[in-house]
């Protein structure tokens, strides 16, 4: 716990840096580059560096409150191709993997947003449908419904963190996961960018992507809570069956808003890192990567220097 708290005022004060834990590897990201470092079977590291897909070149999205959502898909889009081009070089030890195409990439993207919605709304509105059943609870319109909602959310949440972490192959993409973070630490606190330079950083940092995730879920909650309750008082179908339907849906839709405040959230947690609101703030994502982070070894984190130093080099961007 204590370890925990001293991280909080850490917050970094150039935060350009951030990666992804892949197969066998880890991605970085500078700026408007990004850099993908695979250990291959025979045990060489091959190092792949390309810009950075952004939705965000327009200016106005990159406003406050529109940015959000955008950021999310480019993200998703990033993270997807670095895991097809890494599960391409650790399985096949192919020099050039065979890179998406664009209906391929659409598919991919749509069903991980498909899963995670099925997982994430639709599951948690039918669990609160069943707790209705057994009298537990009160209708859509009340506050009761959408508390039993939030809690079944954020319990598969947690839930499905833990179990996947026990399986061998995500076991060892969260050592990477581990590693990213501590040669990340390790070049924002200035020490040696190398394997022994890095070990000793934590495996932990608050400006991880699973903060963002808790937020969404929180915010989520927060506001499907009133949110849901008040669009009702304008339509609802008068078929039961409609009107869950159109529940979910509208629940849907509120991601989009729901992902947009999560990230200037975030954002503003990072900017006044030393307000105490702002540290309890980021200290529930720090507490969530004690299950999406494990220690790594030296050859990991070596993989993970690679991609640090293919992100920030001053070299062409293929």
């Amino acid at each position: 716990m204590k370890r925990l708290l001293r991280l909080l005022p850490l917050l970094v004060a150039s935060p350009t840096v951030g990666g992804q834990a892949v197969m066998e590897g880890v991605m970085m990201r500078d700026r408007e580059r990004l850099a993908i470092a695979v250990r291959k079977p025979g045990g060489d590291i091959l190092l792949d560096v390309r810009p950075w897909f952004s939705l965000t070149a327009s200016k106005w999205l990159k406003k406050p409150l529109l940015r959000g959502f955008p950021v999310l898909l480019e993200t998703l889009v990033n993270g997807i191709k670095a895991l097809n081009y890494s599960a391409q070089v650790a399985l096949e030890d192919e020099e050039d993997g065979v890179e998406m195409g664009p209906w391929a990439m659409g598919l991919t993207l749509a069903a991980s947003i498909g899963f995670a919605l099925l997982l994430f709304v639709v599951t948690p509105h039918l669990f609160s449908l069943g707790m209705r059943g057994m009298g537990l609870s009160g209708g859509v319109e009340d506050l009761s419904f959408h508390v039993w909602d939030g809690l079944f959310k954020m319990l598969l949440f947690l839930g499905y963190v833990a179990a996947i972490s026990y399986l061998p192959d995500i076991r060892r993409v969260f050592q990477y996961h581990g590693a990213e973070h501590k040669v990340i630490w390790a070049y924002e606190q200035g020490a040696p960018l190398t394997p022994e330079g890095a070990r000793g950083f934590s495996r932990l940092h608050p400006r991880c992507g699973t903060a963002f995730l808790l937020f969404v879920l929180a915010i989520s909650i927060v506001l499907y809570a009133f949110l849901v309750p008040w669009l009702m008082t304008f339509y609802v179908p008068d078929n039961s069956v409609l009107k869950q339907a159109y529940i979910v849906v509208m629940k849907l839709v509120l991601m989009v808003p729901v992902s947009a405040l999560a990230y200037e959230v975030i954002k503003l947690a990072g900017k006044f890192h030393t307000n105490i609101v702002c540290r309890l703030i980021s200290a529930p994502g720090l507490f969530m990567q004690m299950l999406t982070t494990k220690e790594p070894d030296d050859a990991q984190i070596e993989v993970a220097l690679a991609a640090l130093d293919g992100a920030v080099a001053e070299r062409p961007v293929a």
